[in-house]
C-alpha cells in the first residue's frame, strides 16, 4: 500500500511556485475579451447535476476544480486549484485529508445579503453529498457511490424516506476544521484524485441551492461559484457572457513549464489570473458560420468542425492563406470515443436473447464505418476497435477490430434468426411477425444529417424500416438518460488519463447517468467492481479488456471512432497551449490587442 501513496505523490507532485509572492501590480484587464464559439448549447450550470461537455467548459470557469493539470508542464502533472496541494493519504490508502486554500469566496449573490461568503470545508461535504442524493439523480454518482464509509446506509435511508438528510453526520465524510475535509474510504481508490479534476466535485453554497433549486433539487440557471469567472448574461441557444468574479482568490500565473514556455512564463510572472476580464461564447451550431466567424476575426480560436477541415488543412498543412495571417494550428487525437448505442431495454432492439443480439450485430456489421470516417469525419478520426481510446491507460494498442462491414453476412444473419418480410411490403418483420421499425435519434446539425444518410442506406440494405427522431441536443440528452431513445449516437470525453472513465459507461449502477445503453450484465459489473480494487496497471487493464469483450459480444454499441481535434488560433491570442484533457483555460489566456485587426 506504500506504493499506492508513493504513486500518488510521485506522479502528481505539485510544483512549488518559484520565489516569494510578488505584489499584485498586474490586475485583470477588464477591457479585454476572449471570444469563442460552441457548436452545442449548454444544458445548465449545476456541477453535481450536469455532465455534458459544453456545460462543463463553463462550469470549470464558474466553479473551478479541486485539482487541475499544470497547464504548461509535460508530461501531465496534477496541482491543486481549489485544493491547497495534493491530498494527504494514509499508508493504507483509506483516509484522505484534503485542505483547501484560505481566502476563497463565492461570487456575490443576493442570497448572501451583501456579505462576502468564504468557501469552507463544510461546503465540500455538502456538495459531495449532493452527488449521492437520490432525488438529484446526479450523472456523476459513479464518482463516489459505494466508496465512502457509512454513506451507503445514509443513501438507503434517503431512498426509504424520500429525503436526504444533509445534516446527519457520516463517519466517512466530514470537515475536521474550517479548511480541511476528511474522507474515509471503504477501499483504496486509485483513480479518485483524477476524478476530482472534474467540475462535478466543485463546491456550491448550500444557501444558494436551497434558494434556487427546482423540484428535482437542481440549480441550473443561477450558478454561484468560487471560480475565476461568473455569468454576466445567458441567452439560451445564442450566447453566454462571462465576466471576472471579483471575489476570485489572489492567485498568480503559473511558473512551471517546458523550455519552449520560458518566454510565456517570464512575460506573465507576477500577473494575477484571470488575465482577461471577459469571455464571450456564441452558440453557432454549423461549422461553416463558425469558421467564417474565425476567419473574420470575430473568434480568437476555434475547434474546427470536421465538416470544415478541408478549408483549414490541406495535405496535412495549414492553409497558406491562414498561415500568412499568423494563424496557428494544432492537431491531436482526443481522449474521447464517439459511438452509437442501442437501448437494451427497448422492446425492438433491446434484450439479451440470441435473436436480439443477432439484430444488433447485423446492424453493426452493415454500417460502413470506413465511409463514416471518410465522409462524416473527413478522415479526422480512426475506426474504434475497443471502448478505451489510445490516449488512455488500459487501451490495447494491438487490438484487432472484430467488426468488419459485410452486408451480405448481415442479411444472412437476419434470415437465419427469422427476421423476414411476412406481409410482402419489402421490409422485414420481427420473428414473431410484429412490425420491425428502428428509430434513430439525432440533432438537426448538418453532420448528423450526413450520418443519418449513411444509416438510411444501411437500413435499406438490410430491408429494415427506419425513422428519425430529430431534436435539439439538450432534449435528446434528457430522453436518453430516461431510457426514452431507442438508438442514438453520443460522444464521451475524459478529463483523466486512465480508461476507467470509459468502462464505467456500461456499469449497471450508472443507468440513468452515463450508461445510456442500459446494459445490465452481472459479469461485467463484477469485473468493473474488481477493477476498482486494483492499482492502475496491467492487472486492472486486463479486466478492462474483459469488459470490452462482453460489450462487443452483446453488440451493445456500434463501436464508432476515436476522433482527432483540430484547433486554430489567431495571432493575437497568447498563452494558449493545447491540453489533451481540457479544452478551455480562459483564466490563463491573454489578448495582444496590438495584433487584433481594428
Amino acid at each position: 500500500m506504500n506504493r499506492f501513496v508513493s504513486r500518488c505523490f510521485s506522479t502528481f507532485a505539485l510544483a512549488a511556485l518559484m520565489g516569494a509572492p510578488l505584489s499584485l501590480t498586474h490586475a485583470t484587464d477588464m477591457s479585454k475579451t476572449v471570444r469563442v464559439a460552441f457548436q452545442v448549447d449548454v444544458t445548465g450550470f449545476d456541477p453535481q447535476a450536469t455532465n455534458d461537455l459544453y456545460s462543463g467548459h463553463v462550469n470549470n470557469a464558474i466553479f473551478d476544480v479541486m485539482y487541475e493539470f499544470d497547464y504548461y508542464v509535460r508530461p501531465m502533472k496534477l496541482r491543486g486549484s481549489i485544493a491547497d496541494g495534493l491530498p494527504e493519504i494514509s499508508p493504507d490508502g483509506l483516509t484522505w485529508k484534503i485542505k483547501i486554500k484560505k481566502g476563497q469566496y463565492f461570487a456575490d449573490d443576493p442570497v448572501f445579503k451583501g456579505k462576502k461568503r468564504e468557501l469552507v470545508a463544510e461546503d465540500l461535504v455538502y456538495s459531495w453529498k449532493r452527488m449521492l442524493d437520490p432525488k438529484l439523480i446526479s450523472p456523476s454518482l459513479w464518482h463516489i457511490d459505494g466508496k465512502v464509509v457509512g454513506m451507503d446506509e445514509h443513501v438507503a435511508e434517503a431512498k426509504k424516506t424520500g429525503k436526504f438528510d444533509y445534516d446527519k453526520p457520516v463517519e466517512g465524510l466530514k470537515a475536521i476544521d474550517r479548511y480541511t475535509v476528511q474522507m474515509k474510504l471503504v477501499r483504496p481508490d486509485y483513480v479518485l484524485i483524477e476524478l476530482m479534476l472534474g467540475y462535478n466535485w466543485s463546491p456550491v453554497a448550500r444557501e444558494v441551492i436551497e434558494t434556487y433549486r427546482d423540484p428535482g433539487g437542481r440549480v441550473m440557471n443561477n450558478p454561484v461559484g468560487v471560480g475565476p469567472y461568473r455569468i454576466k448574461d445567458w441567452k439560451k441557444g445564442s450566447k453566454i457572457a462571462l465576466i471576472k468574479n471579483e471575489n476570485f482568490r489572489e492567485e498568480l500565473f503559473v511558473t512551471e513549464g517546458e523550455p519552449d514556455d520560458a518566454e510565456t512564463l517570464a512575460r506573465n510572472k507576477g500577473k494575477k489570473i484571470p488575465l482577461v476580464g471577459n469571455v464571450e461564447i456564441n452558440i453557432i451550431e454549423e461549422g461553416n458560420p463558425r469558421l467564417l466567424s474565425f476567419k473574420s476575426g470575430a473568434l480568437d480560436y476555434e475547434f474546427v468542425g470536421i465538416d470544415m477541415i478541408a478549408s483549414v488543412v490541406q495535405a496535412g498543412k495549414l492553409d497558406p492563406a491562414l498561415a500568412a495571417k499568423g494563424v496557428k494550428h494544432q492537431r491531436a487525437i482526443e481522449p474521447a470515443l464517439s459511438y452509437d448505442f442501442f437501448n437494451l431495454e427497448d422492446p425492438i432492439v433491446g434484450g439479451r436473447s440470441l435473436e436480439k443480439i443477432a439484430l444488433r450485430r447485423a446492424i453493426i456489421m452493415a454500417f460502413p464505418n470506413d465511409d463514416y470516417v471518410r465522409i462524416v469525419f473527413r478522415d479526422q478520426a480512426t475506426p474504434a476497435n475497443q471502448i478505451i481510446p489510445p490516449t488512455q491507460t488500459g487501451h490495447r494498442a494491438n487490438q484487432k477490430n472484430s467488426i468488419r462491414q459485410d452486408v451480405q453476412l448481415s442479411n444472412a444473419l437476419l434470415d437465419h434468426f427469422g427476421y423476414k418480410d411476412v406481409d410482402g411490403d419489402g421490409f422485414r418483420e420481427l420473428p414473431d411477425g410484429k412490425p420491425l421499425v428502428v428509430t434513430r435519434s439525432s440533432t438537426p446539425r448538418a453532420l448528423d444529417r450526413e450520418t443519418d444518410e449513411l444509416w438510411k442506406k444501411t437500413f435499406d440494405a438490410l430491408k429494415i424500416k427506419v425513422q428519425f427522431n430529430t431534436q435539439k441536443w439538450p432534449d435528446l440528452l434528457k430522453q436518453g438518460r430516461a431510457g426514452q431513445v431507442q438508438f442514438w449516437g453520443l460522444g464521451w470525453i475524459s478529463a483523466a488519463t486512465d480508461g476507467n472513465s470509459f468502462v464505467q459507461l456500461l456499469y449497471s449502477k450508472n443507468i440513468g447517468q452515463s450508461n445510456f445503453a442500459r446494459l445490465r450484465d452481472k459479469q461485467y459489473d463484477e469485473l468493473y467492481e474488481k477493477a476498482q480494487t486494483l492499482p492502475i496497471g496491467p492487472k486492472r487493464w486486463a479486466l478492462y479488456a474483459a469488459m470490452n469483450d462482453i460489450a462487443m459480444a452483446n453488440s451493445v454499441w456500434v463501436p464508432g471512432v476515436f476522433r482527432y481535434q483540430n484547433v486554430v488560433m489567431q495571432p493575437w491570442l497568447i498563452n494558449y497551449k493545447r491540453n489533451p484533457f481540457r479544452q478551455h483555460f480562459w483564466h490563463f489566456m491573454d489578448i495582444d490587442e496590438s495584433k487584433r485587426p481594428k
